[in-house]
């Protein structure tokens, strides 16, 4: 006699898509962003990893780790599988940029093995109004510019909330493209 199971199973999953199967259904919510990752063309840019607290403290200098807010444990494993997650699909960047705040550059370092500083991916805060206008024009021209590959950044909630006008968690990953000269958000990547 035959099983029914197999026969419900594969139905199940005709019927509902490959998000049903068994192994599928955690990174169902990325398939988006894996898509428009392999299709290039765009910037993946993360929320640095979990790094608890809120903000800097008083008199942080941003060459001297040991005064800012850093990664803890669980911040560093989430960077480790965010870069597994890439490596496990051969999606392979072709530049990474990062804020110059340690936090940043750790998570980009852990993830992808390197973390090019970049001015206008650091946080607001302090900042004048001057200064922060320039850095989200720099990137708005950068994700113009990206016409093939993957580009990986690092950043600030703000950062990424001045520049789509929504928020993120920590390590989430917003896949950008430039639609008539404007950042659009065209998938999210979160990492479990």
């Amino acid at each position: 006699m035959l099983s029914r199971r197999p026969l419900l199973g594969a139905t199940l999953g005709a019927t509902l898509g490959t998000a049903c199967l068994p192994g599928r259904a955690a990174d169902a919510p990325n398939d988006a962003a894996e898509a428009a990752l392999r299709r290039g063309g765009v910037v993946i840019a993360f929320r640095h990893a979990l790094a608890p607290g809120t903000f800097d403290p008083p008199g942080f200098r941003l060459g001297d780790c040991s005064t800012q807010r850093n990664l803890n444990e669980d911040g560093r494993a989430q960077a480790r599988r965010i870069g597994a997650w890439f490596a496990a699909r051969g999606l392979v960047p072709a530049r990474v940029r990062s804020s110059p705040w340690c936090r940043c550059v750790d998570t980009a370092q852990l993830a992808f093995g390197a973390a090019e500083p970049w001015a206008a991916l650091g946080s607001p805060r302090g900042a004048s109004e001057t200064t922060n206008a320039e850095s989200l024009e720099a990137l708005r021209r950068a994700v113009a510019a990206r016409r093939e590959g993957i580009e990986v950044w690092v950043t600030h909630m703000f950062v990424l909330s001045a520049l789509v006008g929504e928020g993120s968690a920590s390590g989430e990953g917003l896949v950008l493209a430039s639609v008539d000269g404007v950042v659009a958000l065209r998938a999210r990547l979160a990492i479990p």
